[in-house]
């Protein structure tokens, strides 16, 4: 019986390590940390008699995606940027600002071709504008201002190993352009920036 007993206990703990360590395998390289160099591309807007135009510039963009299944993933990014935005109506001016996003997203990946994995994806974030103060670069009064924004995109990840991808995307945020907190470069306008990007994805 003790013989019996120890045998039916061993084939229970056996099976309980087995299934932890299915669900283990089936839960790993869920992850992923990205690193993207961008391009920001900010459209011209009008309105309340100032137009107002932004320079093109390129940084970065930082990235977490958790992938919940083979279809769908969340993901949230930080994003750096510096431009100057330009306002013309009577006179002219314009701010220099450090551009820093944050957004969150959800992402639907689409059916694969081989190694390359396309994917959309929409959500919703904030774009902070911070006068950098900066000789040639400030307009006075000019202060930090915050812009709800609305995010969405589509890409591919080509995998290269188990834990290593490269990826390519396109998002666009849509958002009221700033005005730093001043009635005379209120355009009270809805603008857009273009973003591409291509950077590297490591999943764990």
């Amino acid at each position: 019986m003790e013989l019996k007993d120890s045998i039916k206990r061993a084939a229970v703990v056996v099976g309980i390590l087995a299934l932890i360590s299915i669900t283990a395998v089936a839960q790993e390289n869920r992850s992923e940390i990205s690193i993207q160099g961008t391009g920001f591309f900010t459209k011209d807007t009008a309105g309340n008699g100032v137009f107002q135009r932004a320079n093109d510039t390129a940084r970065f963009l930082l990235g977490y995606r958790y992938n919940f299944n083979r279809w769908l993933a969340a993901e949230a990014n930080y994003g750096y940027d510096r431009n100057t935005q330009f306002y013309f109506s009577g006179t002219s001016a314009r701010v220099q600002s450090d551009i820093q996003q944050i957004t969150g997203s959800a992402v639907v990946k689409l059916p694969s071709f081989a190694r390359l994995h396309p994917y959309a994806l929409a959500g919703a974030g904030a774009l902070v504008f911070d006068p950098t103060g900066n000789t040639g670069g400030s307009f006075a009064g000019a202060t930090l201002e915050t812009k709800a924004a609305f995010v969405y995109g589509v890409g591919a990840q080509y995998t290269m190993t188990k834990h290593f991808s490269l990826r390519a995307e396109y998002r666009g945020l849509v958002y009221k352009a700033p005005s730093f907190n001043l009635a005379g470069l209120n355009t009270d306008s809805w603008t857009q920036i273009a973003q591409p990007s291509a950077g590297i994805v490591f999943r764990f």
